[in-house]
């Protein structure tokens, strides 16, 4: 489920709300509820304004979410970017995230705003999950074999 930016009639206007509280964010959910799922393997994304912002609290809820559906829950995987004199800030992982992705954004931004570095280690974490749904569904092929 995705909520739609809000249309140019129906947005504050800019001398009566901050300009962050004027555009919301774009918010993607992804869902499911009830048994007779299919997915078997969970990763997640979280973004904030702030360089730590409780992105930890919101992934951990996300790998309960996940447990709770009997799924399993793929890492980033990926050892910590910036964190010595020679790293950059586009490195990925630059926020040092282990249990999924994570980006800051400024919160007066919008989608735009993302950091490239950021965006690279989601497609890292996306590429890791396609890698390991192989894994499992050529594991689960030979065991049926």
């Amino acid at each position: 489920m995705t909520t739609p930016a809000p249309s140019a009639s129906s947005a504050a206007s800019p001398s009566s709300a901050s300009p962050a509280a004027a555009t919301p964010p774009v918010v993607a959910v992804a869902y499911h509820s009830g048994f007779g799922h299919t997915a078997v393997l969970a990763a997640g994304f979280t973004n904030s304004g702030s360089k730590s912002g409780d992105k930890l609290h919101t992934l951990q809820f996300f790998t309960v979410l996940a447990a709770q559906h009997g799924m399993h829950w793929v890492s980033l995987g990926l050892l910590p970017g910036w964190n010595s004199s020679t790293a950059s800030e586009n490195d990925l992982n630059r926020l040092g995230i282990f249990l999924g992705a994570g980006a800051q954004t400024d919160s007066d931004r919008g989608p735009d705003g993302v950091h490239k570095a950021d965006i690279a280690t989601a497609d890292h974490l996306g590429r890791r999950v396609a890698a390991q749904a192989a894994v499992y569904a050529a594991g689960r092929a030979a065991v049926a074999a």
